[in-house]
């Protein structure tokens, strides 16, 4: 995987949206320190570079797709930026610490900041239950938001997604506007139980399933899907006591 140490930032969305995008969070987010020790959810290496540990799975392999720093030649920009990670996708895919690991009962939570998305309708939020992410049998259930103000759950298994429940719209989605600001904030949260599965979005309900419908023992992550750009400030896997 080609990585990119020059930081200069490019849109590949919109120039001069995104600079002030990144120049923004960059403002937001600096002041923290890297923590000495690596964390699968704590920014992993040196501040504006590619996380060290992480991994990166398109959707659809491409060797000439380069994930790194420098988005004059960067495909997909990655950066450690604390508290997180600063996301640009060119393509769609997932992101992942090798280690974030889930199983038995457990809550995933993450905390997505999307910036202006434009018309586009893509989704962005987190994966669990990931197995063989780096294979021909990749399989992963996800758990998405759009601006529309909708949520999904859907499978990857191999090259083809199936739908656990289509897209829904909810109240407690919060959508960018051109009253957010800069960005807009969204807290997602997965709780599994012994026989069920609840997801959240900033603190309420949004779905509930039995266990058996859901993948949830494997590797947790994030997925962003097309052209976004995105701060993550969080993501953990909590077991339960």
């Amino acid at each position: 995987m080609a990585r990119s140490r020059k930081l200069i930032f490019h849109s590949l969305i919109n120039d001069t949206q995104m600079k002030r995008a990144l120049f923004t969070v960059t403002l937001l987010f600096l002041p923290f320190a890297v923590m000495a020790q690596p964390d699968p959810a704590t920014p992993d290496g040196e501040n504006l570079m590619v996380p060290e540990s992480w991994q990166v799975r398109l959707d659809r392999p491409n060797p000439d797709v380069v994930i790194g720093a420098d988005g004059e030649s960067a495909d997909i920009f990655f950066v450690n930026m604390t508290p997180g990670w600063h996301i640009t996708t060119g393509p769609a895919a997932i992101f992942y610490h090798p280690e974030l690991t889930a199983e038995g009962s457990y809550t995933m939570e993450a905390t997505i900041h999307l910036f202006d998305p434009g018309e586009r309708r893509e989704a962005y939020g987190v994966f669990m239950g990931g197995q063989n992410l780096d294979g021909d049998e990749i399989v992963y259930d996800y758990f998405l938001l759009r601006n529309t103000g909708e949520f999904l759950l859907k499978r990857r298994s191999g090259s083809e997604t199936s739908i656990i429940q289509d897209w829904t719209a909810s109240d407690a989605v919060n959508t960018f506007g051109p009253d957010t600001g800069s960005s807009v904030e969204n807290h997602l949260r997965v709780d599994v139980h012994e026989e069920t599965v609840t997801f959240s979005v900033n603190g309420t309900e949004v779905a509930s399933t039995s266990r058996d419908q859901i993948m949830t023992d494997g590797i947790a992550g994030l997925r962003i899907n097309h052209a976004l750009n995105v701060h993550v400030s969080d993501v953990k896997v909590t077991p339960h006591e």
